[in-house]
């Protein structure tokens, strides 16, 4: 008989989890013991074996999906046995994977979408018309930028009865962020403008419309938002008149036949060359449709005959027109990003430390660590130790013997009383590709050097292979968190909770000290405690941080 297999949970705090790999696929005979999947839960990734003999017959989510703790994400049985009823007596999750059960809900969503439908025709006064025929296209303000909510017109470009092209710039807007240029991507005549030069319209507010000369436009300024199209129209009433006004305005102002307003280029470029006093007319445009940008304007050279005009205009100042101008390489570049998905691990570790940020209050106390005697401690210890024993196994042997002494900082709160443990288990942070693992040295105060150094590199090898149990990685009463193997000089971590604290060790660094008042060369590691304000005072972190200190600066004391 065909059985279901549902999401496990694979850690106390899982409550849903991702499926990294499928190792067997819809029709292959899977055994007990067989790796079904990997699972990606909120602490590691870890196989997920099956328990049962038989043929996979279906796979409920795909990979890089996620499903809830107990969510149906196969099915087990013999070849070829019907188990759509058996997913069916699962629950609602299940039946969302087929495609059968979709279908049946259709009808439904259908028929209720009739009488919602029904109801908007009858609510509606008045009828929209049909406009597909129209021969015109309505223009709209542009989302120019993420935060734009209105645009106000700075320019039009053309009047109304222009014949315009696609790729003409009918306006310059002004953006919260910038003025841009407004494209209509339509050709034919300019035949309405629904926003005036300095007036603002919302984002999709129509502000102009394109089409073939003489079409009737009202259809479109009726049916474009409903209620508000009948206050549109006398917008156009009013817009030929002022309109009419401009060449005249333009032609005052300029004085000249040589304007430049008309001249297809982008808002920046025109900033530019009004700074450089360029007329438009004399640039050529390097971009589509002859359109001038900034880099047509920075490489542009005057002629002789404006180059002689300079001088004249400055008051014949024969230094400053000898001087060239400082023209700057144009430099294009492609913006770019690439995006992936939120892996568990990152959700737990974001939601973790967030919390542990918000709610405790974080204090921090930093002192220098002569590890002179370590270095040589080390140095003889690694020529009879079964393993190599780093500097890390040091600080966690120290930590492991300070925390004995000071039972406060192995301590946590716990809303109404502060527990204090009377055992030590001290979790050793690890980086992993997709974040941070934290397994624990259990008892580590009992436990000797050679013996720490053995245990921290098998649970390193586990996290890198994405073989770390969740027991493993439970129960810390404090937590080391070391980047002295990255160069790192000094940096505080964020508790995790529900330590108390939290020990950021940097790495030894050599300076110069001060000896029987000699400056000699030395060898200096900083250690920040992190300490959450609710249990640990000031005074009880920096006594905690003298004892560790004494146990590094003579680590005979390690092996008492």
């Amino acid at each position: 008989m065909a059985e279901v297999v549902k999401m496990p949970k694979m850690s106390d705090t899982m409550t849903e989890g991702v499926v990294a790999k499928w190792h067997k696929k819809v029709g292959d005979k899977v055994k007990s013991g067989d790796v079904l999947a990997e699972i990606e839960t909120d602490k590691a990734t870890m196989d997920f074996e099956s328990y049962q003999d038989g043929v996979l017959l279906y796979i409920g989510v795909q990979e890089g999906s996620a499903a809830p703790v107990d969510a149906v994400i196969a099915v087990l049985g013999k070849e070829g046995e019907d188990y759509k009823a058996l997913l069916d007596g699962e629950g609602k999750a299940a039946p969302a994977k087929e495609e059968k059960p979709a279908e049946d809900k259709k009808p439904a969503a259908t028929e209720d979408a009739k009488p919602a439908a029904t109801a908007e025709k009858s609510a509606s006064a008045k009828p929209k018309v049909d406009t597909s025929s129209i021969p015109a296209t309505v223009i709209r303000m542009p989302l120019l930028s993420d935060t734009m909510t209105e645009g106000t017109i700075e320019k039009w470009n053309f009047k109304v009865g222009d014949k315009v092209k696609a790729d003409d710039s009918l306006a310059d807007v002004a953006t919260d962020k910038a003025t841009m240029e407004v494209v209509g991507y339509e050709a034919g005549t300019l035949l309405y403008i629904g926003v005036k030069e300095g007036e603002a319209a919302k984002v999709n507010d129509i502000i102009a419309i394109v089409g073939k000369e003489g079409t009737d436009i009202q259809p479109l300024l009726d049916n474009a938002d409903g209620a508000d199209g009948q206050a549109s129209a006398p917008a156009q009433e009013e817009t030929p008149a002022a309109e009419a006004a401009t060449p005249a305005a333009s032609n005052e102002a300029h004085g000249s036949t040589a304007d430049d307003s008309r001249v297809k280029a982008s808002p920046l470029a025109r900033k530019i060359a009004k700074e450089k006093g360029i007329n438009l007319n004399d640039v050529k445009g390097s971009a589509d449709g002859g359109r001038i940008v900034k880099k047509d304007i920075e490489g542009y050279t005057p002629s002789a005959k404006p180059a002689e005009s300079a001088p004249a205009a400055q008051g014949a100042s024969a230094p400053a027109a000898e001087k060239a101008p400082v023209t700057l390489p144009t430099f294009t570049g492609e913006e770019k990003f690439s995006e992936r998905p939120v892996t568990q691990m990152r959700k737990a570790i974001s939601r973790r430390l967030s919390e542990s940020l918000f709610t405790a209050p974080h204090f921090y106390v930093t002192m220098p660590i002569d590890m002179d005697q370590a270095i040589a401690a080390r140095t003889k210890m690694n020529d009879i130790a079964p393993v190599k024993i780093s500097f890390n196994d040091f600080v966690v042997k120290a930590v492991a013997v300070a925390l004995r002494q000071h039972p406060a900082i192995n301590s946590s709160f716990q809303g109404d009383t502060i527990r204090t443990n009377q055992h030590v288990h001290v979790g050793v942070a690890v980086a992993v590709d997709e974040g941070l693992l934290v397994p624990v040295i259990k008892f580590a105060d009992g436990k000797s050097l050679s013996h720490i150094s053995a245990e921290v590199k098998e649970f390193a090898g586990k996290a890198k292979s994405k073989k770390l149990q969740p027991a493993e990685m439970e129960g810390s009463t404090f937590t080391i968190s070391n980047l002295g193997m990255f160069g790192v000089d000094e940096f505080t971590a964020i508790i995790n909770t529900p330590n108390a604290c939290i020990l950021a060790v940097s790495g030894i660094q050599q300076v110069p000290v001060v000896k029987n008042g000699a400056v000699v060369p030395g060898n200096i590691m900083k250690v920040t405690l992190s300490a959450d304000h609710r249990v640990v005072d000031g005074a009880t972190a920096a006594a905690f941080l003298q004892t560790l200190k004494s146990l590094l600066e003579e680590p005979v004391r390690l092996l008492i």
